[in-house]
Formats: structure tokens, sequence, C-alpha cells
């Protein structure tokens, strides 16, 4: 049986996925216009509402449902 590797993650979630957004951007601007690069901005703005919602879920204000 195989053992999962597990590793500490230093830097936070919201972090590492705005740090990945930005490299996605940077990637995109050096495309021309095309299905490539409209790719590479849609997954950057994926990551954009996974850390909203990654905050929204965290956030102390979030009730239970009743």
């Amino acid at each position: 049986m195989l053992k999962r590797r597990r590793s500490k993650q230093t830097v936070p979630f919201p972090e590492r996925l705005a740090e990945w957004a930005e490299q996605v951007r940077e990637q995109a601007k050096q495309l021309p216009p095309g299905t490539e690069r409209e790719n590479l901005l849609r997954k950057a703005g994926q990551a954009d509402t996974a850390s909203h919602v990654d905050e929204w879920v965290n956030s102390p204000g979030l009730q239970p449902p009743k």
C-alpha cells in the first residue's frame, strides 16, 4: 500500500491562489489573443472566485443553516 506524502503548507490558501492567479495572468499577457489566452484568463478568474468563496466560508459571521 502506498503512503500519502503529506506536507504542511506554509503559505495560506488564499495567498497561494492569488499568487497563482497573478502568474496565470502574466502568462496570458505573453500570448496573442485567442483561445489559449482566454482559457488562462478564465482560470485566473476562477482562482479569484475560489479565494472569495474561501474567505466567505471562513468568515466569523457565517451562520449554520436552521
